[in-house]
């Protein structure tokens, strides 16, 4: 751009979109001054834009600017905005579907978990730090449901310790975290070893929702549901 050239309004937005948002670092005096005598010495004159030329850019370039500063706009919302809770993911998206979620998450993950099983007193200790609560969980695993390891995890707005279980070739995700403020499911509940679990089934999977106390656990796996019932009073007796 020449010097009498009037300043192109879209480089002229990006300009102050990139001040506004970029950090500078203003250069010693000497430095700039080099560079700018440099600059105006190498920059090559530009001819003169043909009539056509000058009046189509009249007419497009109030409509560009308009779209680069709403791109720069919809960048900045979506780059600095955290992603929506699970609690506006609407009243139909219950901890049955959230448990699910975690669980495809755990079986899907290319790598080990994060601990792996070298019993439940490995296994146990490894969450102190790690979640705010002490996770309760009597079961070490057994030749029917053998121990894998354990993971951190998230239901709603909280962290969960996470046990993964094998039953054949199956695998069974056990969910423990703190249950206070969360929409308990107030239906389809059985009683199995003093708990009131309640059953539910979500994307094929077989979910199992109880509380103990201040902790809720939830069992979830495509294995038959009388065999995940099986686990309840192992995991909590």
């Amino acid at each position: 751009m020449s010097r009498d050239e009037p300043p192109d309004p879209i480089e002229r937005a990006l300009d102050e979109a990139l001040a506004r948002h970029v950090p500078r670092y203003r250069p010693r005096a000497a430095f700039a001054q080099r560079l700018h005598e440099r600059l105006a010495a190498a920059e090559p004159a530009r001819p003169e834009r043909a009539p056509a030329v000058r009046r189509w850019r009249a007419i497009v370039t109030p409509f560009a600017s308009a779209l680069a500063a709403a791109a720069i706009v919809v960048v900045a919302v979506r780059v600095g905005s955290p992603p929506a809770p699970a609690a506006t993911r609407g009243a139909e998206w219950t901890l049955a579907d959230e448990a699910v979620s975690d669980h495809l998450r755990m079986v899907a993950s290319p790598r080990p978990p994060e601990i792996e099983s070298g019993g439940i007193h490995q296994v146990k200790p490894w969450f102190t730090g790690r979640v705010d609560f002490a996770p309760r969980v009597a079961f070490a695993g057994d030749a029917d449901f053998p121990l894998v390891g354990g993971s951190l995890g998230y239901v709603r707005d909280r962290k969960a310790a996470v046990f993964l279980f094998r039953r054949r070739l199956h695998a069974i995700t056990l969910l423990v975290f703190p249950a206070a403020g969360l929409p308990w499911p107030q239906s389809d509940a059985v009683p199995i070893a003093g708990h009131a679990v309640v059953e539910k089934a979500s994307r094929g999977f077989s979910v199992l929702l109880w509380t103990d106390a201040d902790l809720g656990y939830a069992l979830v796996s495509d294995v038959a549901r009388p065999e995940l019932e099986a686990l309840v009073p192992k995991i909590t007796p």
